[in-house]
């Protein structure tokens, strides 16, 4: 015991003062504000027997905002809704004058990837993302030299897709608070039909037409928040594994793992060599290899992860030097803490191996 109070100590004094960034496990909610850099959006005008014409409105940067909730499995992936808003003007169209106004609305299925493990501190992501979109044009009109033209106040949805790349900063006295920045491409399929009407030059007289929208690509780039819903503190980053001997010649070791892995690290592979080379000081009958995980997970697969955990420390031993034959193994997943926590904790000093030389 008074070796474990010391490990503890000693582990505790190691810690960086950086927290570690972790992957989201559960619900959560999001949301952000930026703007909207809509592509120029080409136009067709047509009215039957009455003239037409085509070329492209060309939009100004506007205001776009979204919200979404969504639930993260853990490993990195999560899957989320999201609704989203949108609004442009447009302040000419090519070879004429003209102008309108666009607003977009709708929600989007998106599934991100964040790749965990890169930095401590940022946590970048992607994502692709299919949903619905509708697009409501106001005030859509246009003056040419030989015909002057205006478009109904009308909405049109259709089938759309993002692409997203982004960001989240954990902010570390917040658990489970998150600031993200990203961008998204998101595109509307195919053409959108808006009824107008359409005045021939000289004619005094207006007749029906149809003003064919297509083309609708928009980058967006957002600053917002997202907090996941019962996470626990930040976990420290893995502190380097050390061993501290209670005597000349220690009969227990402890090797450190990071978080969901069961392969050593380098300093790992030097605590179990040490472990293998004391061996041949002291008297021993056999080398206990044990294998513990933190609460993270399920009871069933931390049982698994102990015990592969254990079994890769008894692999180097045997590289080492040490019998095969002079090794037990055993896994006890998230039992036997080092250090008590309560259900889905991460916590760094609780996974991990004992080597105990007897």
């Amino acid at each position: 015991m008074k070796f474990r109070n010391a490990l503890v100590a000693a582990t505790i004094l190691a810690l960086p003062v950086a927290a570690k960034a972790q992957p989201i496990s559960g619900l959560y909610i999001g949301g952000g504000a930026g703007v909207n850099i809509m592509q120029d959006e080409n136009v067709k005008i047509n009215s039957a027997g009455h003239g037409g014409g085509s070329g492209h409105f060309t939009p100004t940067v506007g205001p776009a905002v979204n919200i979404s909730l969504g639930y993260g499995l853990g490993n990195g992936l999560r899957a989320e809704i999201e609704g989203n808003y949108s609004y442009n003007s447009f302040n000419g169209v090519s070879n004429a004058q003209g102008g309108g106004q666009e607003q977009k609305f709708g929600a989007m299925a998106n599934v991100l990837y964040d790749f965990v493990g890169l930095s401590p501190y940022v946590q970048p992501y992607i994502g692709v993302g299919a949903g619905y979109q509708w697009a409501k044009e106001t005030n859509l009109h246009i003056n040419a030299p030989v015909f002057s033209s205006s478009a109904a106040n009308d909405t049109e949805g259709r089938f759309a897709y993002q692409a997203i790349i982004g960001a989240a900063i954990p902010i570390p006295n917040a658990p489970g608070l998150s600031l993200t920045a990203d961008y998204r491409f998101m595109g509307m399929v195919g053409d959108r039909d808006y009824s107008g009407q359409i005045t021939p030059s000289g004619s005094g007289h207006s007749f029906p037409a149809t003003y064919k929208l297509n083309d609708d690509y928009n980058h967006t780039v957002m600053i917002g928040f997202r907090y996941a819903f019962g996470a626990a503190p930040m976990a420290p980053m893995a502190p380097a594994p050390v061993a501290v001997p209670a005597s000349p010649v220690s009969r227990s070791y402890l090797v450190f793992f990071d978080w969901d892995r069961a392969d050593l690290t380098d300093r790992a592979r030097q605590i179990v060599s040490e472990a293998a080379s004391n061996s041949t000081k002291v008297q021993y009958t056999r080398l206990e290899v044990n294998g513990y995980t933190d609460t993270s997970g399920t009871p069933q697969y931390n049982q698994g992860l102990s015990v592969r955990r254990a079994q890769s420390v008894a692999a180097e031993l045997v590289k080492d030097g040490v019998p095969k034959s002079a090794i037990s193994i055993q896994g006890f997943g998230e039992t036997h803490l080092l250090v008590p926590t309560g259900a889905g904790v991460r916590e760094p000093q609780n996974r991990r191996v004992e080597i105990i030389i007897k």
